[in-house]
């Protein structure tokens, strides 16, 4: 069995009760375990702002639909095109490494065909009608965000089996309610490719990811929606150095609490320093 992980969710029930309420969950089973390096990574210092833009949105590789805004490269915009959907990637395309990224598409601004995930250059980036473009094909994997499915190769399930539930403990009546944000975690040397809602890990949703290149990427079909990109980090697959290992021991016995704090405490500077990541 894998670590236990107690989670709290927002679902809400599709049989027309209005409330929402909390859902909590004993997670269990390999795919439920947190990576240790995504920890580390997560407690590292975000991107510079140099790196985030290296990693946005690609003005060069996306539907003519859609463009990258000019006062804000991280986030795009799609033309109000009736019956299109309409899709763009990322600049980088990933082969190795621990990647993570944040996407942030208002809930309100996501209509009935709103995917995130990750897809090969050869993944197409338009199509006529209302579809979640990103999963369709072979070249693709997405997570559609208003049904709670996972897409790949979509074009070629049979027409009886239907698209897997994520996060895969949704109980039949309930539908899991995605904030303004979510976070993609993609792990080249796993071959996985995960999401994080409010700092709450939702288990692997694709495998067999290893040996391609893949690049962000999300498909909509909303007017005038805007989505935003922003890479967190990234870690290589070597073996991570001693300090840095050391440092996230120190980190973690300080706590939530006293993280913050680390000015205060009677240690030498260049130990504040390393504990704080300068």
């Amino acid at each position: 069995m894998g670590q236990k992980i107690s989670g709290s969710i927002k679902s809400v029930d599709v049989r027309g009760e209005s409330s929402y309420h909390p859902v909590r969950r004993e997670l269990r089973g390999p795919d439920f375990c947190r990576p240790p390096r995504l920890d580390l990574l997560l407690d590292m210092p975000s991107a510079t702002p140099e790196t985030q833009l290296r990693h946005a949105w690609n003005p060069d590789d996306r539907s003519l639909n859609v463009f990258v805004k000019e006062d804000d490269k991280l986030t795009f915009h799609r033309h109000p095109v009736a019956q299109s959907t309409d899709c763009i990637r990322g600049k980088v395309g990933y082969t190795r490494g621990l990647h993570v990224w944040r996407i942030h598409w208002p809930s309100r601004q996501r209509g009935t065909h709103a995917v995130v995930g990750v897809a090969t250059p050869e993944a197409s980036l338009h199509s006529v009608g209302y579809t979640a473009l990103v999963g369709s094909d072979c070249e693709s994997w997405g997570w559609d965000l208003g049904r709670n499915r996972l897409y790949h190769d979509g074009k070629n399930r049979p027409a009886a089996t239907a698209a897997p539930t994520y996060p895969c403990f949704l109980e039949p009546d309930e539908s899991f309610v995605l904030p303004d944000a979510l976070t993609v975690i993609l792990d080249m040397d796993e071959g996985t490719l995960s999401f994080m809602v409010d700092g709450q890990y939702l288990g692997v949703a694709f495998r067999g990811l290893k040996g391609k290149k893949l690049y962000p990427i999300v498909s909509a079909v909303w007017g005038h929606c805007e989505v935003s990109i922003r890479y967190v980090n990234g870690l290589d697959p070597e073996p991570l150095p001693l300090m840095d290992l050391c440092r996230r021991v120190a980190r973690l016995a300080l706590g939530r609490d006293r993280i913050h704090h680390i000015d205060a405490l009677p240690l030498p500077q260049t130990l504040k320093n390393y504990l704080q990541y300068q």
